[in-house]
């Protein structure tokens, strides 16, 4: 018999403790107004166009009832016993009908229009905000939940700006058209049938709260279920590898159950406010018959006016039922609009000046003058460290893992600012110059090289969108990646597929170094770029790189330290500070921390 995996009690538990936390907030307006500013720029078209709609199908459906009871009934019927006037009354109510008919299909067309238009227009605005945040952000949250947020819940919005918008404009106009039309009919009548309304408020004011609430946790769970979604998918080499699919299926059962719990409670709570409308109809409607009949007997009231007054107290309940509705789709859509503006009120900590300097052709003098930097503001990853790259040198970081070499390379790309000091290109300190035009001026290949989906050609293309097909391949040649790539299928046109798992890591890392010549960038940053690299591929990109990197300066962060013994100048960290520096040749006569890791790697290679 097969023994069972046992889980571990650990894992399983795993989803109960999470850092995310409920926005606990009153509802509120301005977030309201906020939203309704995306409306804003189709406030001369599609906007006033479906506000046309409504007035039109809103009056249609306040005159009819009053032609059917009081013309209808009263007077051509039970008064005048008139026929042709009768017929007349037919026949405007048929108009006024064929004319609601295609005023509702431009409303519906035009309402929905607006609706998508506006998601598009919010969706946009949130990824191009997300896309300028700093690092910083990316490394305290998970791509799912990032995700959620772009995608999730701004499609929740989805239904309050194709409905309910412009429904709750038709149910407001519709109700005060009624309550209007019914006061005027029969006071006594009307104060007696809506006395129920202000315990249908006071009752639905109570479940206010508890219904925003249970759609928020929601929203944060279902943030979460992606969130594990989106990592497992990227982990299921691990997953397998480790044969962890049974803890791994744990937490996504433990994850989807409470999505589901939390989405059957909002549900629960949110479908008690239609039966409270619906309890309040029948109320309304019992004393409706009730005390009609009584003033009817009475001779207070005739019964064509009874009539009306039955079809206005139906249209009466029904925006009131509609408006319950939307009210549980606007607290759902303010769970999401938390979250959304959650994101777009979250600033970038590299600001850039109003007066940026713009950096065109720089020749790639690099200086730190006593740079100090922390990611935590606890522990710091940079020690006032000062040091001088020349234009056109090949500089090498080393040292050991949290050393700060990759931090070096951070503050160049100014993905940070460093907490004192100053980081300097030909003289201009990073923190004046305009972030589009540095970025512009420096190219960075990573050792998790990232590829995305599309042709080869695309991929190398990424680093020069204006570059032609030709200069595309020069720069793989450069670098030897057209060996591989002729001998894929299409060549160029092969389509790599997501985070181009058809090609090796090595082939991976060829296509990045091409992608990066290709921008003809003055300062090149290899951080790690031929840790990947098999022993022949990096002896063809040094090679490459020989020619290739001259006149530029080029920073290599590498712990495989026979890739940098050609560099002008190796710095040595240790802690956050520089310990050594010079050349390969100086460093080894010098015997120090350099010498001891050249050493323990020759060791290594020895053993192997």
């Amino acid at each position: 018999m097969k023994k069972t995996k046992k889980i571990n009690p650990l894992v399983m538990e795993r989803f109960h403790y999470s850092t995310e936390q409920l926005i606990d907030k009153p509802f509120n307006w301005k977030q309201l107004y906020r939203l309704l500013d995306y409306l804003k720029p189709y406030s001369k078209n599609l906007l006033p166009a479906s506000i046309i709609t409504v007035l039109i199908t809103t009056a249609i459906r306040l005159i009819i009832p009053i032609l059917i009871g009081v013309h209808a009934l009263d007077k051509a019927i039970n008064t005048q016993k008139n026929i042709p006037y009768l017929m007349w009354i037919v026949g405007i109510i048929a108009v006024l009908y064929v004319i609601n008919y295609v005023a509702n299909i431009y409303r519906i067309k035009w309402s929905n229009e607006l609706g998508q238009r506006v998601i598009y227009d919010l969706r946009k605005h949130l990824f191009t905000h997300v896309q300028g945040l700093s690092h910083r952000f990316f490394d305290q949250r998970s791509a799912g939940s990032i995700l959620v947020r772009v995608m999730n819940d701004t499609n929740s919005l989805q239904d309050l700006f194709t409905n309910g918008v412009i429904n709750v404009f038709m149910d407001m106009l519709m109700l005060f058209g009624v309550i209007i039309i019914l006061f005027t009919l029969s006071p006594q009548l009307t104060l007696a049938v809506l006395v129920i309304l202000p315990l249908m408020f006071l009752i639905s004011t109570t479940l206010r709260k508890t219904i925003r609430r249970a759609w928020q946790y929601m929203r944060l769970k279902q943030s979460k279920l992606n969130s594990h979604l989106n990592e497992s998918i990227q982990g299921i080499r691990v997953t397998q590898s480790f044969t962890q699919e049974q803890e791994n299926m744990a937490f996504f059962d433990g994850v989807n159950t409470e999505n589901y719990e939390a989405w059957r409670n909002a549900t629960k709570k949110s479908a008690m406010f239609r039966p409270l409308v619906d309890l309040t109809n029948a109320v309304g409607t019992a004393v409706l018959l009730w005390y009609g009949a009584h003033l009817i007997q009475a001779g207070s009231l005739s019964l064509g006016t009874f009539v009306s007054f039955a079809f206005y107290i139906g249209m009466f309940w029904e925006p009131i039922s509609r408006l319950g509705q939307l009210y549980n789709q606007l607290l759902m859509a303010m769970a999401s609009s938390e979250r959304i503006f959650e994101y777009l009120d979250e600033r970038p900590i590299v600001h850039e000046k109003n007066n940026a300097i713009e950096l065109e052709d720089i020749a790639g003098h690099i200086q730190f003058d006593r740079v100090e930097f922390s990611y935590d503001d606890k522990r710091k990853a940079l020690k006032g460290v000062s040091l001088e790259m020349l234009p056109g040198q090949t500089i090498a970081l080393v040292g050991h893992t949290g050393s700060g070499k990759s931090t070096i390379a951070n503050l160049i790309t100014r993905f940070y600012d460093p907490t004192a000091g100053a980081v300097k290109i030909d003289g201009h300190d990073l923190q004046d110059v305009n972030l589009k035009s540095l970025r512009h001026q420096i190219s960075v290949v990573l050792q998790d090289t990232f590829i995305f989906s599309g042709t080869i050609m695309e991929n190398i293309r990424f680093g020069n969108p204006m570059a032609s097909d030709e200069q595309v391949k020069a720069a793989a040649e450069a670098i030897g990646a057209n060996r591989f790539i002729e001998q894929l299928p299409m060549g160029y046109d092969t389509e790599v597929e997501e985070r181009g798992n058809i090609l090796s890591v090595g082939e991976r890392q060829l296509l990045s170094f091409a992608r990066a010549l290709l921008a003809d960038p003055r300062i090149i940053i290899l951080d790690e770029a031929t840790a990947s690299i098999d022993t022949e591929t990096e002896v063809q990109i040094q090679r490459a790189l020989q020619t290739l990197l001259k006149g530029r300066t080029s920073i290599i962060i590498a712990h495989r330290l026979s890739t940098i013994r050609d560099a002008d100048k190796i710095f040595v960290l240790q802690q956050g500070e520089i310990i050594e520096e010079g050349n390969h040749d100086q460093l080894m006569v010098h015997r120090g921390e350099y010498y001891r890791l050249i050493e323990a790697q020759f060791k290594v290679m020895k053993a192997i």
